[in-house]
């Protein structure tokens, strides 16, 4: 009977696994640079949007994820706010394969931070006065595939 479950404990360790342990903001960053006077200007502002993703391996089958974002709202060359915001996880990610790992860090875990990101840029412009930044979904594979490309094709010149 010890040996039974001696062996299903030695299956169950063997297995794949995947968990969040932490999810936080690492950084955050607000500037209105022009305030208070930039309140009183009614002109629409452009708004751009800047995504980068990091992946670290913290300890054996631990790994901290981070997304960052930066917003720029701008009227003609007047920054109206800048937001940074550094959304990051902690995964325990077990018996994964090698080449399965760089999908893991690169899409499942960014598509589980996002939702958090999205909140937080929205929560920070509002606090700051402004109407809310809704971040638009993101298809973090095709981001990954496209990096995978972008990769192969440096690889390629590079020969």
């Amino acid at each position: 009977m010890a040996q039974e479950e001696n062996n299903v404990a030695q299956e169950q360790a063997q297995q794949p696994g995947f968990s969040i342990e932490k999810i936080y903001v690492k950084d955050v960053s607000l500037e209105i640079p022009h305030a208070p006077q930039i309140f009183t200007d009614r002109t629409q502002p452009q708004v751009s949007i800047e995504l980068s993703n990091l992946a670290q391996q913290v300890e054996e089958n631990v790994f901290e994820v981070a997304i960052k974002v930066t917003v720029t709202s701008k009227i003609a060359d007047k920054t109206v706010f800048l937001v940074e915001v550094t959304q990051a996880g902690i995964f325990q990610i077990r018996n994964v394969p090698a080449e399965n790992m760089e999908m893991i860090v690169g899409i499942t875990c960014p598509n589980i931070l996002f939702p958090y990101l999205r909140e937080s840029v929205s929560d920070l412009v509002v606090r700051a006065g402004f109407q809310p930044v809704l971040l638009n979904p993101i298809n973090f594979e095709a981001l990954f595939a496209q990096q995978k490309q972008q990769e192969a094709e440096q690889a390629g010149s590079v020969q």
